[in-house]
């Protein structure tokens, strides 16, 4: 049997769309997972891209932890981590969560960056203009520089969310759920079938969520859209 009909042969497999350890299961296990890890870190990411954007201080700080981010390799991430919460929880060993704190760490990097940046590339004349009408500083940050920043806020989330998705898949050799399971059993069993159907699952949900963000992106950008943000932005400052 083939690679590809061994795959296809795991994958139509109805034993494995059912069950604890079934696809269906897994998978929820890895959304969770992975929007959990998205959550906290846009809860982070995001109010300091906009305080720094805003302001324009700690821009450097910023762009090297872009830096840091893209440099360290994510299993790596997760290494540094183990220990950390061991040591915090010595119950928590092998589970759920270094994997989860790594995925935040990696995770604040683009987000921040792109918020920030989002923020100072809205045109200063449009803020000084929203300033000389008596706008408050949290006015401005609501009224108009975030509107116009959320195509860029959008593709830093979009950049966020398909890492968290394939750090997810490394969290199975720490002991987590999610569809890197079937990575790391299939090692284990020496199934090509199982190990190349979770590659292409993982794959598929990397790819929907590259789609889900890229189409938030397109209708952010759209003329229509970009209008009609002006002109909610037009009437807010002029009551």
């Amino acid at each position: 049997m083939s690679l590809v009909e061994a795959t296809l042969a795991w994958l139509g497999d109805p034993a494995h769309w059912a069950g604890p350890a079934g696809i269906p299961t897994r998978l929820l296990e890895h959304v969770a997972l992975s929007g959990a890890a998205l959550l906290v870190a846009m809860a982070i990411a995001i109010p300091a891209g906009v305080v720094i954007g805003h302001t324009g201080r700690g821009l450097a700080l910023g762009a090297n932890l872009a830096n840091v981010g893209r440099a360290l390799p994510s299993l790596a991430v997760i290494g540094i981590v183990l220990p950390i919460t061991a040591a915090i929880d010595p119950q928590a060993g092998f589970k759920v969560y270094p994997t989860l704190v790594a995925m935040v760490v990696l995770a604040i990097p683009p987000i921040l960056v792109n918020t920030q940046t989002g923020l100072r590339s809205v045109d200063r004349e449009i803020v000084e203009a929203a300033r000389a009408m008596g706008m408050r500083p949290r006015q401005v940050i609501g009224r108009v520089e975030l509107p116009l920043a959320l195509p860029a806020i959008v593709a830093g989330l979009r950049s966020a969310a398909v890492q968290v998705v394939a750090t997810a898949t490394l969290g199975a050799i720490f002991g987590g759920g999610g569809l890197g399971r079937y990575l790391v059993e299939g090692i284990a069993q020496r199934n090509e079938g199982m190990i190349f159907g979770g590659v292409v699952l993982v794959a598929g949900l990397a790819l929907a969520v590259e789609g889900v963000f890229v189409g938030g992106e397109r209708a952010l950008r759209s003329p229509g859209l970009r209008e009609s943000t002006t002109v909610r932005t037009v009437r807010a400052t002029n009551p």
